[in-house]
This record gives structure tokens, C-alpha cells and sequence, in this order.
């Protein structure tokens, strides 16, 4: 821990002041000013490292204790779990309790996600049970990849008694999962130990740094700088002075043993002022920021209005490290579905051979009453449908109506759960696909019992077993999913559902009049919002289905190359297809989002939605929740089929946009034709009116390319939205890296599910909703919570708040410094710069630890410059933070000027005021001791007062700490300066007297007050003309909050 703490600048910079100050020859402090406060940030740092680790061991305890019993595990053994276990490696599943050999597992520790999912064995394995003999004889063998760490993908094989079986990844338990609702199983060891797909997983984390971090390392480094330039210049005065006067003067002041010239003494000064002047690289900088935000991030998991009842989810901050960037977002990077929407499907509409139905239109629930379904034994109860004419057409045994829902039933990767006779409850891995399930379930055919090689579907009170042949699975890359079936009758059928733009091309000549009336049916669909699949199906000939599955069988059981050689098959079998119809499923959005998009668009925030949804569907959407509206000027589609057509839409956009950026005279593209290896920034260009951007993810694809990703982020940027549709994982990571490469602006990616979880990593901040789709996006973002809604709160109350207290700590923080430290430049011109302390050795040390540390952390914990009421209601009090107004480096330089300015008032009023003064009583005062205290008081007092300015919000606390502080201070000043501690020791405390002797005149007090007004009264001055002449938003705000009937008006 140690080791990790020194790896911060300011720590190993004073664990060199440390190491100087044992140099007796340019030591000018004493060894505890340097190691009191050393070793207390050391400390608190550790303490919390400490706390942390703790936790971690605490969660991972059972696991160790398990890894203990685990570690004998080998690859070939034969393994028995019990229900609620561990899984101890990666196992070949070969049998269990349940029927058909099902096991359930919970991948949470794996992929995040609590629903459960289903694993099965094969047949052949299945029949060995529980029975030890058996599974004792078992003589398999397995061949398989390679250990990796693709947590989706196994490939394999198991030959047994001279049979060739194919192994996927539904047949593995992986080590991490944990077994539910099975009483027990039996694994085969595949991968054991550090082979196992979670250890292949493990990997450092990697850490988000803020702005203002990187910011405050280019200022400790400039600190540096300022520091050795003021050491340079007092070394070079005491050469000059120890030259001009003090070699004449040894005999009342003898040069230090081994000082032999007035250079040497230079050189040696030049190091005793680095440990005199350390003070303006504030060593409790890092320690205090890091309790201002976990502090703040306890007010993010405490803030009960982001807390969803529903499903008793607080918000969480998963990082205490991001807080202030919450504040300075300026692009918002946003899943649809799950994010903006609900995620909870239901069966809206469908479109069968032609014919369009309602399920829950609006206008139907008033005109009619929703159907009853008590015919049917095995119906949902929470179904809802109002259409009647397609209950008439399933009852009237319509064949392309009963095809359409056959194909529902069977067309799907859903396992079944009964644990009460009737009582079905449906395993779905999709929302999407349990809702089309749930659909035929109460149209009549009721998908029942799955077994690896049969499906059971009880059509219209019809019990009938399907023989299932094939599955062909769906990925990213097909957009479709088939299954091919054998009926009780004999006859061979494939069922296939998916996108459209996939299936279309793959459907028989025969059914061009009926696409295009299904098209418009889905054009109308996609024009609500609702999500659409289109359904078709094929005959099969037996004897070309016999070669073709004789060559599936070899593609699966592959070793090398299987998925491009089942790919094929895929795409020969899957060839003129004959259209059924289309399915549309409604995803409501969630509560507040158009409120909570309105009110971020009016902070200044762009809104880009990355969703992999149709385009239609995705712009209806848009238009639900406000992203798009009637009232912008224009919304460009982007979906040229090449790269010359993609780069002359986006061009077209930007030449309507904003004419003047296709001249030479334009500073950007003067910009960018100069060659430098330098990363270029685009700067905020202006359009000349509201627009919105659409492309598809194919022009997607073209834009991201190197040549076009200029013309692609620029146009882009230009627009108040952007909306990006049929986008991949990768490609939504692809969009944030390349506006953060492009943009100097702070990002945020919100999502729900896996997909998204690239995005939210590539994003400055990551935000994960715990939603219908697990909680993976959660497990890999800095904060989260249950509502889209709730955004707006984390942003522009707890966001903004954090970016400004951290800019007031920052400030106030910096200028104390400055204040304190450059007094000693000033008087080693009047000390021969001999490296002479002003203050009390025990005064500098204990001045950033306790007499300023309480008070503005109380400021830093505790301020507000509106409550959160007004944060919300004015979200133009964002602004300043996008800009990074606040704190930069131009405020840095005034906070060192401030600090400049103070240092010399605080030095030569109390200098003046005791230059060859006496007491009341006729006693000289004008000595070091008197001086040395004067200016202490002075400081601390005036620190006080700014602090006092500084603060919007007062609370008790913020009164307690500041007075608080100040009694401290006396309270120590007065016991240190005692006549018995000083008898006591001597050599530590040798101001004797001096406290009470000198803070008694009342000169002393009036010098005090001077100093405090001189220093106090032109940063009082400058912020009442900045208030009426340049008032920030938060002023404003202020105004009106005086007169509520102005704000009444206003708003």
C-alpha cells in the first residue's frame, strides 16, 4: 500500500523533504513538521485502502473457502452438485434431478444477470441419472478448444460407444455459476483452475481519472516550477547578501561548519527554502479530495428520490472517484430499449398473410371489451386483447392463422417451468421472445414441454409432439432464428423469424404482392413505436433434408471452423422462405423520460440514442420522448449503401447547416489541413437552426472509417440529436471513442443490458439500469439506479453540486497555500535569506491538518448555491460546468495572485506595525516571537473570513467548524506558549509568554483588522461588480429567489 501511495507526486515530494531535512547543513525546520502530516495523509489513505480491502476479502471468503476444497479438482473428474452450489469448474453437464435433464443455473457472478437460465444434457448422457456404477464406467471422450475466455462460446466434441456427439456452450456449466431448482447433477471436468472461462476473465481494471484530475497534476507540476523559481531567487539573494555583508559579519554570525564560499551557501539555502516553502504543494490536497467525494457519493446512494420502490432499488455510486465530471457532461450516449423504454413486451399488432390486427389499441379498448380467454385452461390471465376477429379466425381454424401462431410456438429457445398442474411459467432469455411465446400461448397454442428432441404444444385443447431436428441458432450477424420440425403427421417443416431486411431477401418470388402489403403494415407498426419480427416458413423435401443434416451433423461436431461451416448450411437451407406475416410488440417508455430529455436538452446537453432497433421504430420513439419534434428546422437520414454516398449525405447536412464551413477561410478546416501529430480538437460549431441527424448502422459502418470520421462527428455535433439505428455493441463503442477523440467535452453512456457494456466502459462516465436484461451494465458503470428518469437528478443536483465544491475546495484550497507560504519569500529579504521561519514550527504544522481542514471540508460537503428544487427548474445552471468556468487554469493564476497579494499584506502591516513599537507599559514588542504571532493570527483569521465568502449554504456544522477552528487554534496557541510548557520543553516550545503578552495590546488587534480588511475588501469589491456587471447563472437564480413574484412571472 505503501508502494501505491508513493507512486503520487506530492507524497514522494515530501518523502524527499523528509530525507533533506535530515541534511543538518540545510535542515531549516524541524523533523516533525514534515513527518506529522506525512505520515497522517499516509495514514487516512490506508485506513480507507484498508476498509476496502476488507470488504473485498469479506465477499470473497466464501469463495476462498471453496477454492480450498476446489483445488484437487482435475480435468477428467466426476463431479456432484447439489441445488444452491457452486459450480467448482467448467463441466460438461451429463445429467440431474429435473426432467429431461435440466439443470437451472443463476450466471450473476458471471455476466451480472439474475434471471435464471436453462441448461440441458445430452440424451445419450442423460440416461446414466444418479447412478454411481454408471458413472463410474462412463468412458467418453472429449475433445474441445482451447482454454479462452469467451464466455458465450464452447466448442466440442463427445464421442461415446463410437457415436459422435456435438458440445456447445448450452450444454456447459461454467465454474462461478450457482445451481437453482435442482436437487442435484452430475459434470464432467472440462476446464479446471486458472483453464476455467472466470479466470481466463480476470483482468486489471482499468480506472477513469477526471478533467480535474488530469488538471491538478499539470498544476502541482507548474507549482513545482513557481516553487524552485522562488527557491532559485532567495538562493541567488543569500549568495549576493553572504558575499556583500555576512562574509564580514562571522564573527556574530559564523557561516555553518564546511561553508566555505557565498556560492556553496547559495546552493545550500537554495535546498533549505524547498523544505521551508514545501507548504505550496499542499500535501493534504489528494487526502481531502478523496473524503469530498466519498462524502458526495454517499449523498447519490442516500438521495431517497432516486430510490425506485417498484423494485426496491436505490441509486448506487459504484466509484467514488467521478463525482465532479457528473457536472460537466456535454453528450449523452443512450441505449433505447431498457433505457428510454420500459422493456416489458407485449404483443401489440400483427399482420397475417395481409391481414392487419389489433391487440391493445387504444381506440379498440374503448369501443370494445377485452376478450375472454376462459375457453382456454392454459391462458395467461394477464394477457390483454381486444381485437375479436382474430380470435373468430383462430376459432374458425383459418390455416394461415393457425401456421402463424404454430410457428410462435415453436419457433423459440423458451423453456418451460410447471410446478401446479396448468400453472406454466415461461424461462425466456428475451423479453421479446416470452412475449410472442405468452401470444400463442392464448391464441390456442400453448407451448408446454421442451426435451432436446421434441417440443410439446397443445394446439386448440390438442396435445401434439413435434420431433425437433435443427436448431439454427440466432446471432448479431443473422438477425434470425430457425428451427426445423417434424409434425406428428410426418411432415418436415422450417420456421423462421427475424428482421425484416434479412428475411425479405430470402423469401420466395411467390410472395412479392403479399411483402408489399406486409411492408406497410410494418411501416405502420414501426410508425408507433412498436418492434417488429417477420415470421416465414418451408417445406422441406425428406430427401434433401436427409444429406443436409447428415452435413450439419459433421459441421457441428467440427472442431476447426464449425461456425462458418454451419453458417453455410444456415444460409442453403434457409432459401425460399414463404411469408407469413409480421409480429409487433410494444416496449412502453418509462415514467418521466420526455420530461427528463426536455429538461437536459435545456442544459445544454446533446442526446445521442444508439439503439439496434429499425429505423422507423427508433424515430417514432424519438418523437415519443421529445428527442425529435415538429419544430426543428430539418432531420437528415443518413443510409447511403457506399462510402462516396455517406460522405455526400453528411456533407449535404452540414452545407444546409451551416454554409460558411465549406470556405477556405474557416478556422477548422485551416485546422485540419495543417499536418501535426498532435490529437486535433473540433471546436462547438453553431448551426444556423435546430436539426436532427438519423443514420442507419450500414452508413454507420462507412462513417466510422478513417477517411470519413471527420465529416461524420462533425456534421454530428452540429445537430441537438442524433439518433444512430441498427447499430452493433461494437460500433456503439466505436461512436463514443470517436467524439471523445474529436470532442474536449465530458461523455456519458447509459444503458441496460450487455450490449451496452462496451459503451458505458469507452464513456468518460458509464451509467447501467438495473432493468429487464440483467444487471451486467450495472456490474460495468460508476453509478446506477433503477429510472432513465432519474438521470436528470444525478446531473444537475448531485453533478453540479460536486463540480462545485470541488471548484470552491480547489480555489480556497490553492489560495491558503499561496497566502501562507509566500510570507517566508517576503521576509527573507529582510533575513539575510538565511532560511528563517516566520511562523512557529508547530503552527506550520498543524495549519493545513487542523486549523483549515475542518472548515473547508464543511464547505465541500455541505454547499449549495440552489437547493435541488431550483437545479431542476433552471437547468441553465449547468452551463458553467460543460464550460469548465469554474476552475481552470485562468482561475488558478488568480487564485495564486489573491494568494500574492495577501502574502504581503499579511507580511508588512503586521511588519509595520511593530517596527520599533512598544507596549503600554513601555516594553519593546518589535521581537520575532511578537512578529512571528501577529502574522499567524493574521492569516488565520483572514483565511477564516474567506472562507466565510466563499460559502452560498450555511448549516451548523459549516458554524461549528469555522469557530470551532479558530478556538482551536487560540486554544493551543495559549497552551503552547505557556510558561510551563516551555520550562517543560524548552527546545520545542520557546515562545514563552508571547501569546498572552502580545495579543493583549490592542494596537496589535487594530493591526490585526487592517490587515484582515486590506486583505479581504477587494475580493469584496470585485465579486459585488462581477455580480451586477457579469452575473452567472447562479446569481440570477439568487435574484429571483428574492422575489418569488418575478420568478412566478418568468416562468
Amino acid at each position: 500500500n505503501l508502494f501505491e501511495q508513493f507512486q503520487r507526486i506530492a507524497n514522494a515530494y515530501f518523502l524527499f523533504l523528509l530525507i533533506l531535512q535530515l541534511i543538518p547543513q540545510i535542515s531549516s525546520l524541524a523533523w516533525f513538521t514534515t513527518v506529522v502530516p506525512l505520515v497522517l495523509v499516509l495514514a487516512v489513505s490506508g485506513v480507507k485502502d484498508a476498509i476496502d480491502d476488507f470488504v473485498r476479502s469479506m465477499l470473497l471468503t466464501c469463495t476462498l473457502e471453496f477454492d480450498e476444497k476446489w483445488m484437487n479438482v482435475q480435468v477428467g473428474d466426476i463431479i456432484r452438485l447439489e441445488n444452491n452450489n457452486f459450480v467448482t469448474a467448467d463441466l460438461l453437464l451429463l445429467s440431474s434431478s429435473e426432467p429431461h435433464s435440466l439443470t437451472y443455473i443463476e450466471t450473476a457472478e458471471l455476466d451480472g444477470e439474475t434471471n435464471l437460465k436453462v441448461k440441458q444434457a445430452l440424451t445419450v448422457t442423460a440416461e446414466l441419472g444418479e447412478d454411481l456404477q454408471k458413472l463410474t464406467e462412463f468412458n467418453g471422450e472429449v475433445k474441445c478448444e482451447a482454454p479462452n475466455n469467451k464466455l458465450d462460446k464452447f466448442t466440442g466434441t463427445l464421442t461415446l460407444r463410437g457415436e459422435k456427439y456435438a458440445l456447445d456452450n448450452e450444454k456447459m456449466l461454467l465454474r462461478g455459476c450457482i445451481i437453482r431448482n435442482t436437487e442435484w447433477c452430475f459434470g464432467l471436468v472440462i476446464y479446471a483452475g486458472p483453464d476455467t472461462k472466470l479466470m481466463q476473465n480476470s483482468g486489471k481494471t482499468t480506472f477513469k481519472r477526471t478533467s480535474i484530475d488530469r488538471l491538478m497534476n499539470v498544476l502541482v507540476l507548474l507549482i513545482f516550477a513557481f516553487l524552485a523559481l522562488m527557491c532559485l531567487i532567495l538562493a541567488i539573494g543569500n549568495g549576493i547578501w553572504e558575499y556583500d555583508k555576512g562574509y564580514y559579519f562571522q564573527v556574530y554570525l559564523p557561516w555553518a561548519e564546511g561553508v566555505n564560499s557565498a556560492s556553496y551557501s547559495g546552493f545550500l539555502m537554495f535546498w533549505s527554502y524547498v523544505i521551508i516553502l514545501n507548504t505550496v504543494v499542499p500535501i493534504s490536497l489528494y487526502v481531502s479530495v478523496e473524503i469530498i467525494r466519498l462524502g458526495n457519493s454517499f449523498y447519490i446512494d442516500w438521495d431517497r428520490k432516486m430510490y425506485y420502490p417498484p423494485k426496491d432499488t436505490p441509486a448506487q455510486a459504484r466509484t467514488t472517484t467521478l463525482n465532479e465530471e457528473l457536472g460537466q457532461i456535454k453528450y449523452i450516449f443512450s441505449d433505447k430499449t431498457g433505457t428510454l423504454t420500459q422493456n416489458i413486451m407485449c404483443f401489440n399488432k400483427c399482420s397475417i398473410h395481409g391481414k392487419s390486427y389489433e391487440m391493445n389499441g387504444k381506440y379498440l379498448e374503448r369501443r370494445q371489451k377485452k376478450v375472454d380467454f376462459s375457453y382456454n385452461q392454459l391462458a395467461d390471465p394477464k394477457f390483454a386483447f381486444y381485437d375479436h376477429s382474430l380470435v373468430e379466425a383462430v376459432k374458425l381454424g383459418d390455416i394461415q392463422t393457425h401456421r402463424f401462431f404454430r410457428l410462435l410456438s415453436l419457433c423459440h429457445t423458451v423453456m418451460p417451468e410447471e410446478k401446479k398442474e396448468g400453472n406454466l411459467v415461461y424461462q425466456a432469455q428475451s423479453p421479446d421472445e416470452g412475449a410472442l411465446v405468452t401470444a400463442a400461448r392464448n391464441f390456442g397454442f400453448v407451448f408446454r414441454a421442451r426435451t432436446p428432441e421434441t417440443i410439446t404444444v397443445v394446439e386448440m385443447g390438442e396435445t401434439k409432439v413435434y420431433k425437433l431436428l435443427a436448431i439454427l441458432d440466432f446471432n448479431n450477424v443473422r438477425k434470425r432464428m430457425s428451427v426445423i420440425v417434424r409434425s406428428p403427421e410426418g411432415d418436415l417443416t422450417l420456421y423462421c423469424k427475424g428482421a425484416d431486411t434479412i428475411l425479405y431477401e430470402l423469401l420466395h418470388s411467390s410472395c412479392d404482392s403479399l411483402k408489399e402489403e406486409t411492408t406497410e403494415h410494418l411501416n405502420e407498426f414501426a410508425g408507433e413505436g412498436l418492434r417488429t419480427l417477420v415470421v416465414a416458413y418451408k417445406n422441406l423435401d425428406e430427401e434433401y433434408f436427409q444429406d443436409w443434416i447428415r452435413r450439419h451433423h459433421e459441421a457441428s461436431t467440427a472442431l476447426e471452423g464449425r461456425e462458418d461451416k454451419l453458417s453455410e448450411l444456415y444460409e442453403e437451407i434457409e432459401k425460399d422462405l414463404m411469408l407469413l406475416g409480421a409480429t409487433a410488440i410494444e416496449d412502453k417508455l418509462q415514467d418521466g423520460v420526455p420530461q427528463t430529455i426536455e429538461t437536459l436538452a435545456r442544459a445544454s446537453i446533446k442526446i445521442w440514442v444508439l439503439t439496434g432497433d429499425k429505423q422507423e421504430t427508433a424515430m417514432n420513439i424519438s418523437y415519443s420522448c421529445n428527442l425529435l419534434n415538429d419544430d426543428m428546422d430539418d432531420v437528415f437520414v443518413i443510409e447511403g449503401s457506399t462510402s462516396d454516398d455517406v460522405l455526400k449525405e453528411l456533407r449535404d447536412a452540414r452545407k444546409k447547416m451551416k454554409p460558411e464551413s465549406f470556405l477556405d477561410s474557416d478556422e477548422i478546416n485551416i485546422q485540419f489541413e495543417k499536418s501535426s501529430k498532435k490529437p486535433k480538437v473540433l471546436p462547438d460549431e453553431q448551426a444556423n437552426g435546430v436539426y436532427g441527424l438519423v443514420i442507419t448502422g450500414h452508413s454507420l459502418a462507412y462513417g466510422l472509417e478513417e477517411n470519413l470520421e471527420l465529416e461524420l462527428v462533425r456534421t454530428a455535433c452540429m445537430c441537438k440529436v442524433v439518433i444512430c439505428c441498427r447499430v452493433t455493441p461494437l460500433q456503439k463503442a466505436q461512436v463514443v471513442e470517436l467524439v471523445k477523440k474529436y470532442k474536449k467535452a465530458v461523455t456519458l453512456a447509459i444503458g441496460d443490458g450487455a450490449n451496452d457494456v462496451s459503451m458505458i466502459k469507452t464513456a468518460h462516465i458509464g451509467v447501467g439500469i438495473s432493468g429487464q436484461e440483467g444487471m451486467q451494465a450495472v456490474l460495468s458503470s460508476d453509478f446506477s439506479f433503477a429510472q432513465f428518469r432519474y438521470l436528470q437528478r444525478l446531473l444537475l443536483v448531485h453533478g453540479r453540486w460536486s463540480y462545485i465544491r470541488m471548484c470552491k475546495f480547489l480555489k480556497y484550497f490553492f489560495y491558503k497555500n499561496f497566502a501562507f507560504t509566500l510570507v517566508h519569500f517576503w521576509y527573507g529579504f529582510f533575513s539575510g535569506f538565511s532560511a528563517q521561519t516566520v511562523y512557529d514550527e508547530w503552527f506550520i504544522t498543524l495549519y493545513n491538518l487542523v486549523y483549515t481542514s475542518l472548515p473547508v471540508l464543511g464547505m465541500s460537503l455541505f454547499d449549495q448555491d440552489v437547493d435541488d428544487r431550483w437545479s431542476l427548474l433552471f437547468p441553465q445552471l449547468y452551463v458553467p460546468g460543460q464550460q469548465n468556468l469554474y476552475f481552470n487554469k485562468t482561475v488558478f493564476v488568480k487564485c495564486m495572485f489573491q494568494g500574492i497579494y495577501s502574502s504581503l499584506i499579511l507580511f508588512f502591516i503586521p511588519y509595520g506595525a511593530m517596527y520599533n513599537t512598544v507596549r503600554s507599559d513601555g516594553k519593546a514588542i518589535a521581537d520575532y516571537q511578537s512578529f512571528a504571532l501577529m502574522v499567524q493570527t493574521c492569516l488565520l483569521i483572514v483565511v477564516s473570513v474567506q472562507i466565510c465568502l466563499d460559502t452560498s449554504y450555511w448549516t451548523v456544522v459549516n458554524q461549528f467548524f469555522i469557530w470551532g477552528s479558530l478556538s482551536v487554534y487560540f486554544a493551543i496557541t495559549f497552551t503552547m506558549y505557556s510558561d510551563g510548557d516551555c520550562y517543560s520543553f524548552d527546545s520545542a516550545f520557546c515562545f514563552s509568554g508571547t501569546a498572552r503578552n502580545t495579543l493583549s495590546q490592542p494596537n496589535v488587534w487594530l493591526a490585526i483588522f487592517l490587515s484582515i480588511t486590506l486583505c479581504v475588501l477587494p475580493v469584496v469589491g470585485f465579486r459585488f461588480l462581477k455580480t451586477q456587471l457579469r452575473p452567472t447563472p447562479s446569481d440570477k437564480v439568487r435574484k429571483y429567489l428574492i422575489k418569488p413574484e418575478i420568478l412566478l412571472t418568468t416562468t
